[in-house]
């Protein structure tokens, strides 16, 4: 089937489905688990090329390991700035799939290339001019300095190329292929799997070797979804697509600022729980380091419900605007709710029985178990809420409702911030620490359901 066909499919299926049969929403389960299960395998194998390069790297010796630590934040900080070119060309390109527009689709999706490829050369300019002083805030000096430095200068070329992966899996996201992006993503990690060998010891490159790796790993990604969606997949462009102009480009640039706004929020948040948490003793912040490694864990398993949302609730909206169609919508995204209760109660489940020796994977040292001890207990209970909230997160996503989203995430974060800044001198511990995280998430819960069951709705 050519994809104009699977395009102008998917939107009448859509249209068709029936409000009032379907066993309150059991009919969507198929379509939630074909998107989030490769969605899942994406967002777990997306960390693996870190991974990969830390073992290789760290036979190197200590001081290339450190200089890899020091680069990681370094890249994770700055392309972190840039997820609206996945979260923001998901339910653009969605929506259109399900109007049946291929004409839009293919606005949206050159949009969201031409400004992947723009902010990536502005993102890697920036990292090579700025080299040393990003490195001295970074405080990589003395005989980390020049390791840090030439890595970084080598990984900075892949720039482009990590925003070209971003928008391609915002793209076919939208197009409702999560597999797509999970094999592009496989076949990256694989490249990095064989080159980094080959490039650290065989050719011996040492840490620059693994930068290289990296490098071509990224674009070997970027260059397949480009390929696929100038070759295979050329017909969703449109008939006659053109390059977009620089005033198209403006509403990316606006969701861009609401979801900078909401992740400076966040981040800051939980790096403020950190920053109190070293305050409270060194056990407690290797302690508290562990539960949060384990909490983004049992997160990644629901975040891929969230990108089967954005997908969903993007197609839906599209699909039909009528009172019927307001209904169906409803009636996915409750069932996207339910999944993701559903899921959050098994995960608890799964992580209280495994609560004893999860946390040794990590440490073994007594001090810092115990101080583990103290605190797995938030970790494992917030679960349920944990997965509300991203569910939530993804519906709103899928609506566009990027604003709000800024804007419940800004009260989230003064309402831990609160909390957090009064641990030291309350004398609450690590516990308090994780009192301030809880109240992260409840007050996101709070408002974002008042938002989902009040009278406007998301995005509405």
């Amino acid at each position: 089937m050519s994809e104009s066909g699977e395009v102008s499919n998917l939107a009448e299926s859509s249209r068709r489905v029936n409000p009032g049969k379907g066993g309150r929403g059991r009919r969507f389960d198929r379509e939630i688990t074909a998107l989030a299960i490769p969605a899942l395998g994406a967002l777990a194998a997306d960390p693996l090329v870190s991974m990969v390069d830390t073992a290789f790297v760290g036979r190197l010796g200590t001081v290339p390991l450190a200089a890899l630590g020091v680069n990681a934040s370094v890249f994770a900080m700055t392309f972190v700035v840039f997820n609206f070119l996945a979260y923001g060309t998901t339910p653009r390109v969605a929506r259109a799939l399900g109007r049946g527009d291929r004409g839009e689709v293919g606005r949206v999706v050159l949009q969201a290339l031409v400004l992947a490829v723009a902010a990536g050369v502005v993102a890697t300019a920036l990292l090579l001019a700025l080299a040393g002083p990003i490195l001295s805030v970074m405080g990589a000096t003395g005989e980390l300095r020049e390791p840090a430095m030439a890595y970084l200068r080598i990984r900075a070329l892949a720039g482009p190329a990590v925003l070209l992966i971003m928008a391609g899996h915002g793209v076919f996201r939208g197009l409702q292929d999560t597999r797509t992006p999970l094999r592009i993503t496989l076949a990256l990690n694989v490249v990095n799997l064989v080159l980094d060998p080959i490039l650290i010891f065989g050719l011996g490159w040492g840490l620059e070797g693994a930068a290289w790796a990296t490098v071509v790993a990224q674009w070997a990604g970027a260059l397949a979804f480009v390929r696929l969606i100038f070759g295979p997949r050329r017909a969703m462009l449109g008939e006659s697509p053109r390059w977009p102009r620089p005033a198209e480009l403006l509403p990316f640039l606006r969701v861009g600022g609401e979801l900078l706004l909401r992740t400076g929020a966040l981040i800051g948040t939980l790096t403020l729980a950190t920053a109190v948490a070293t305050r409270v003793g060194t056990a407690q912040v290797a302690a508290h380091q562990v539960a949060v490694q384990l909490w983004m864990l049992l997160a990644l398993v629901v975040d891929s419900l969230a990108v089967a949302a954005q997908a969903m609730v993007g197609k839906y909206r599209g699909a039909d605007e009528s009172r019927e169609g307001v209904a169906v919508l409803r009636e996915v995204t409750n069932r996207l709710l339910l999944w993701g209760a559903g899921v959050g109660v098994v995960l608890l489940g799964l992580f209280w029985v495994a609560a004893p020796w999860l946390p040794r994977i990590f440490t073994d040292d007594p001090l810092t178990l115990l101080a583990v001890a103290a605190v797995l207990p938030f970790v494992v209970f917030m679960q349920p809420l944990n997965a509300l909230v991203f569910v939530w997160d993804g519906i709103f996503m899928g609506a566009e409702d990027f604003r709000y989203l800024a804007v419940q995430m800004v009260l989230s974060a003064l309402a831990a911030a609160g909390i957090l800044l009064l641990v030291l001198p309350m004398g609450w511990g690590l516990a308090g620490v994780w009192w301030g995280i809880t109240a992260l998430m409840g007050v996101r819960a709070a408002t974002l359901a008042v938002r989902y069951w009040g009278r406007r709705g998301p995005g509405r």
